[in-house]
């Protein structure tokens, strides 16, 4: 029943917000008592904290996945966003920003996890790019992975992109385009061209 809570907490604070969704609307869209939920869960904050976490290890999983794949850095890139755009379904509520007004500690311990992950991915990703010619050999690599994870949580900040003017697919596409044209050499350059005119 724990993991049958959380599955549903999880996909109803992604798509209607952590502060929007009630423990009352969890207990209602299963047909269970919310008494049922506190056995698993002492209060909201840590059934937040647990459906954070649980998003945490699953895009996570996902993302070594998608690196064990051995594709060229352009590719893996462009397919680690797909993956992530599927795993929060688009951020329609912008479901972080609350988390981060609302449940500041679950926020912060997110991000520091988040942070040491995209690290290490997005290293792997400069340094197989330049391997592979597709990116120039002359970035900064350290600079360029911190710079990514500011402008990734940066375009989530809802006072900077408000929702009623972007869309947070179009963001995480048009940041992925700007990061990407920064550092390619012509050779990725041609391929990006390419993946872009083959997109429906």
């Amino acid at each position: 029943m724990k993991e049958d809570i959380l599955k549903k907490a999880t996909e109803m604070f992604l798509t209607l917000g952590f502060k929007s969704v009630t423990m009352d609307d969890i207990a209602a869209e299963m047909g269970i008592s919310k008494k049922t939920i506190y056995q698993h869960f002492s209060n909201k904050n840590d059934l937040v904290e647990a459906s954070t976490m649980h998003v945490f290890e699953t895009i996570s999983t996902g993302i070594d996945c998608i690196c064990n794949l051995n594709k060229n850095a352009i590719d893996e890139i462009f397919e680690i966003r797909s993956f992530m755009m599927r795993q929060l379904n688009n951020e329609k509520s912008s479901p972080f920003y609350q988390l981060q007004k609302y449940f500041p500690r679950v926020f912060t311990c997110l991000r520091k996890k988040q942070y040491d992950k995209m690290q290490d991915c997005v290293k792997n990703n400069l340094s197989k790019g330049i391997a592979s010619g597709l990116y120039r050999s002359d970035i900064d690599v350290d600079f360029i992975a911190r710079i990514y994870f500011v402008g990734v949580t940066g375009i989530k900040d809802l006072d900077i992109f408000p929702e009623n003017l972007y869309s947070v697919y179009d963001l995480t596409e048009k940041f992925l385009d700007y990061h990407l044209r920064a550092i390619v050499s012509p050779d990725g350059l041609k391929l990006l061209d390419k993946l872009i005119q083959k997109k429906p």
